[in-house]
């Protein structure tokens, strides 16, 4: 028994030291790597939904990729919908972005789902104040544009003012195979405060043949 015990406290100690290798050292491994590439980074801030896709754009030719999204007021823009932006040393792919802003719930959902028949992918909302009162949803969404087959998605956009409501409408929605993706209060023009919650389920890929055409 007790040779058991000095042959545990050996094995310990030579995986403490590093002479044992591991499975999780190919993770440790994978975070190095991480800490060994640079970013750079750009944050894009407008007062126009229709100008901040351009921007992106843009970015995204120079090999930027979209990071993260915020609508709100800042100091001296007022309110502003702001994206931040990455690029990595090593970025492989260039990519193509729509933005899509409307008071109206029921116009996104169309929206959101002309974008995915097309090849975009979800991948930020949120909520930006527009001139003429009211809140508008924005939603960003992306496409590889060197994929030669990108993934199809089927979008769901569930808005309601109560949220028992939505609790029924996710459950039906899950149940149908709807994954959760992201989820906003909006202050409509006309429904006052609505809680507005994306959905998206696979439907299989797309030959980018079908994009051209």
């Amino acid at each position: 028994m007790r040779t058991k015990q000095i042959i545990f406290v050996i094995i310990m100690g030579w995986i403490f030291s590093g002479a044992l290798p591991l499975g999780s050292n190919h993770v440790a491994s994978a975070q190095q790597e991480e800490l060994d590439t640079a970013y750079d980074y750009l944050v894009l801030a407008t007062t126009k939904t229709s100008t901040m896709q351009k921007e992106m754009q843009a970015a995204a030719e120079q090999g930027y990729a979209f990071a993260g999204v915020m609508g709100g007021e800042t100091m001296f823009g007022g309110n502003e919908v702001v994206v931040l932006m990455q690029r990595s040393e090593d970025h492989l792919f260039v990519f193509d972005y729509q933005l899509l802003a409307t008071s109206k719930t029921s116009t996104m959902q169309q929206e959101m789902q002309a974008a995915g028949d097309a090849g975009y992918v979800y991948k930020g909302q949120t909520v930006f104040e527009s001139f003429f009162g009211g809140s508008e949803a924005v939603v960003i969404l992306e496409r590889n544009r060197d994929a030669p087959n990108p993934d199809l998605f089927e979008y769901r956009l569930l808005a309601t003012s109560q949220t028992s409501t939505m609790q029924e409408e996710l459950r039906d929605a899950g149940a149908s195979g709807f994954v959760f993706v992201g989820v906003t209060v909006n202050e409509t023009r006309f429904g006052g405060d609505e809680v507005v919650t994306i959905l998206k389920r696979a439907r299989g890929p797309l030959i980018m043949e079908e994009i051209q055409d």
